[in-house]
């Protein structure tokens, strides 16, 4: 089969490569589609992975071409996403179903082989139905609409809220799809790109701000009538945007930070005054999985895909090649490429749904 391999940090090459086979608990799957996360790009680009060689790839749909013979409920030609964390399923946070905390996992594209390649073999236990109308590559991205509604999940969010997103990459424009369909009134979608904010208008933003242009707190404020948001979602891992997040909620608000940044963050005296005045919850989100694994988080977001509740067309910027993909990450590198969604298809374009 074909894949691409990396050796190293910011080497790629596609290649030929042996065609797994599945283990008895697992499946094959064609891989028809398969997106670029954003933590893949430090991953390639700066950090590296935890081994190497390695396939990367952890976003991905195909359709199921051979069935181990302890698999049930699954067949030939069915269409499937999958989680991409393997728990240990022993640790204590697995033994409390918070497997986003598990301390002994491994996970597809980043510890073991992923899903930039023709095949991949996958667990039963991560498999998530498409149905047969829903494009591949919508399947593929699952993984960040169901990082979008963990963040809701550990806010407890509903749509009686106001909302704030700050960062519009995948799953922030997943965040405010996800807010338009529990029903908020009131969306605020803050980045520095005008084009991502007008994709943001479209996914269900009810109001945008350039934060290189306006002061998205004040802009906020005057939007909500002077009492902020009830939540802020941060997206970015942007310092700046950290801190706005928290001047621009409101009494008994919760501020959920999901962006990675790598930086510190240093609070100024109103920040830290208006968390304890106004009481508001600063909360963390990492990753998407719950119990029964993997979570209702992956389940709600197949459903919505399936039942078009979801549109990821309104975020994929890129259909490639598989080819395509070191090319593509040296643009990336180097700067040359704007973009948001990057889909790729190691068996062919013209299959996409």
């Amino acid at each position: 089969m074909k894949a691409v391999l990396m050796t190293a940090i910011k080497e790629l090459n596609y290649v030929d490569y042996e065609k797994p086979t599945p283990k008895d608990d697992e499946v094959l799957l064609q891989i028809m589609a398969v997106g670029v996360c954003g933590s893949d790009i430090p991953r390639i680009l700066v950090s590296g992975p935890h081994v190497l060689p390695i396939i990367p790839g952890h976003e991905f749909a195909g359709r199921i071409v051979e069935v181990g013979k302890n698999v049930k409920g699954w067949k030939v030609g069915d269409k499937a996403s999958a989680a991409p964390l393997l728990p240990c399923n022993e640790c204590e946070w697995c033994k409390k179903g918070i497997y986003s905390l598990c301390e002994d996992y491994k996970y597809y594209g980043s510890r073991n082989n992923g899903a930039f390649a023709q095949y991949l073999a996958v667990k039963e236990e991560c498999l998530l139905r498409l149905d047969a109308d829903t494009p591949y590559d919508w399947g593929a991205t699952i993984d960040p609409a169901a990082n979008a509604i963990h963040a809701y999940l550990r806010a407890n969010g509903n749509g009686e809220d106001t909302v704030a997103v700050y960062g519009l990459g995948a799953i922030g424009l997943f965040a405010i799809q996800y807010a338009k369909y529990l029903g908020c009134k009131k969306i605020v979608a803050v980045d520095i790109d005008d084009g991502k904010l007008e994709d943001a208008v479209k996914c269900g933003a009810t109001f945008t701000v350039n934060s290189l242009k306006e002061n998205p707190v004040e802009k906020i404020k005057e939007y909500t009538d002077g009492k902020g948001v009830t939540l802020s979602l941060e997206m970015s891992g942007a310092p700046i945007c950290q801190h706005q997040a928290i001047l621009g909620t409101g009494k008994m608000g919760r501020v959920v930070y999901l962006g990675i940044s790598h930086k510190p963050l240093e609070l100024s005296e109103k920040a830290v005054d208006q968390i304890e005045r106004y009481q508001i919850s600063i909360i963390g989100s990492w990753n998407s999985f719950s119990n029964p694994y993997p979570g209702f988080e992956w389940t709600e977001a197949a459903k919505l895909m399936n039942e078009k509740g979801f549109n990821p067309d309104l975020l994929i910027s890129h259909r490639l090649d598989l080819s395509e993909m070191p090319e593509i990450f040296k643009q990336i590198d180097e700067k040359k490429l704007v973009y948001n969604k990057i889909m790729f298809y190691p068996n062919g374009m013209e299959e996409r749904k």
